[in-house]
């Protein structure tokens, strides 16, 4: 199983560089706010962290682990930080419960087979009090679901092929709260709009943002 996911991503990764779309959406966005969330002198667990674009907001100060499926992506990862080659499915290979403060998901969970059987992963390797953090796409934002009801799933989550899972907001947040015992949903989306994102995330936002308290 792990060698056909580590095909796919790493030839959907190379045709999205290839087609210029390597980069990460918001990436200053999330990676500015997510530093702010984890501060210093924390142990960091980014799950799906590609070639750690998120991670290196946080390295100063912070010692960073990163696993990804993608080797090729993981090699160009900043060589503070400490990789491993691991299918999110299944064993990841990074040590004891109770190891990190923090754990990263940006643009992951909506890949994942079984979310909450991840998510009690995420708990085990999480310190008492950690949180985890991260993002995914708002499958459910009110121009998406414009899109879908003119069955144009182009430039939604669901135009992505290596998207399992769909969130909308409150999906998103009932998910977190199975397995969290302290959740926070927001968003991020084009400043044009902040004033609508603000006044509903699940429908304004293009990312959802979350914070979860083991």
């Amino acid at each position: 199983m792990q060698k056909e996911l580590e095909k796919i991503y790493t030839e959907r990764h190379a045709a999205k560089n290839a087609a210029g779309g390597g980069a990460s959406l918001y990436e200053r966005e999330r990676g500015e706010l997510f530093a702010s969330w984890v501060g210093v002198g924390k142990r960091v667990l980014d799950i799906g962290c590609r070639h750690g674009a998120i991670s290196r907001y946080v390295l100063e100060g912070n010692k960073v682990h990163g696993i990804d499926i993608d080797a090729e992506m993981l090699a160009q990862c900043p060589p503070q930080m400490k990789t491993a080659q691991a299918d999110l499915n299944g064993d990841w290979h990074i040590g004891q419960e109770n190891m990190f403060d923090v754990v990263i998901a940006t643009e992951v969970v909506e890949h994942l087979y079984y979310p909450d059987v991840v998510m009690e992963k995420i708990k085990t390797v999480l310190k008492p009090g950690g949180v985890f953090i991260g993002t995914v796409p708002n499958g459910f934002s009110l121009k998406n679901r414009i899109r879908l009801f003119l069955a144009n799933p182009k430039d939604t989550s669901l135009g992505e092929p290596t998207h399992i899972n769909h969130f909308s907001y409150q999906m998103l947040k009932d998910l977190l709260e199975r397995h969290f015992s302290e959740v926070v949903v927001d968003g991020i989306g084009q400043k044009k709009w902040e004033w609508f994102r603000r006044l509903s995330p699940g429908l304004g936002s293009f990312l959802l943002t979350f914070k979860a308290y083991k």
